[in-house]
């Protein structure tokens, strides 16, 4: 059962790394599309899916010991948080990227552009509200609060619109630049 206290403490780390995020943000130099994948992480998909599989977590949990099955969910779940903290990141400089792309003269990078800024905009929020609730699960493992799902559909799409739009700009780089996030 989830106390008041519980909740209450959620939201003011929510507000609290709204804001620190909101600080931290800096406009560092835009990297070039050649050069993009020196400057992203990797994202394993389909092993941040796995991660946060709720069959895959009820299966550990009917399967081990409750001290293991905490233990062991307490690992997956800080692997997931390394995921999510990898795809705030690499919204943070495709939304880089899309911005500086926002003003082309060629309309349709500017549009390509467009939906790569809004889909890395809605990252960083679906990032940062997993992140919270990955550090509830850290601390309450046996909570059943589902976290991520939006984190890994949003990165597709923020994929398939770097793709899209590096396919306007260096065709030839498409599938380097969206193998490097």
């Amino acid at each position: 059962m989830i106390t008041t206290g519980f909740l209450i403490a959620l939201a003011v780390a929510v507000v609290v790394i709204l804001v620190r995020a909101l600080l931290s943000h800096h406009r560092a130099s835009v990297p070039r599309l050649e050069v993009l994948d020196d400057y992203t992480r990797p994202v394993d998909l389909a092993a941040f899916r796995n991660l946060i599989d709720p069959a895959e977590e009820e299966f550990l949990r009917e399967h081990l010991p409750a001290g293991k099955f905490h233990s062991v969910q307490r690992q997956r779940l800080r692997a997931a948080l390394e995921y999510v903290e990898r795809t705030s990141y690499n919204a943070s400089i495709l939304l880089r990227v899309g911005e500086a792309a926002r003003r082309d003269s060629n309309p349709e990078i500017a549009a390509a552009a467009t939906e790569l800024v809004n889909h890395a905009l809605q990252l960083g929020i679906n990032a940062r509200l997993a992140t919270v609730a990955l550090y509830g699960r850290i601390l309450l493992p046996d909570a059943r609060i589902s976290v991520g799902r939006k984190v890994t559909e949003t990165y597709e799409h923020l994929t398939e619109g770097l793709v899209r739009f590096t396919r306007l700009q260096d065709p030839a780089a498409a599938a380097r630049i969206s193998a490097a996030v």
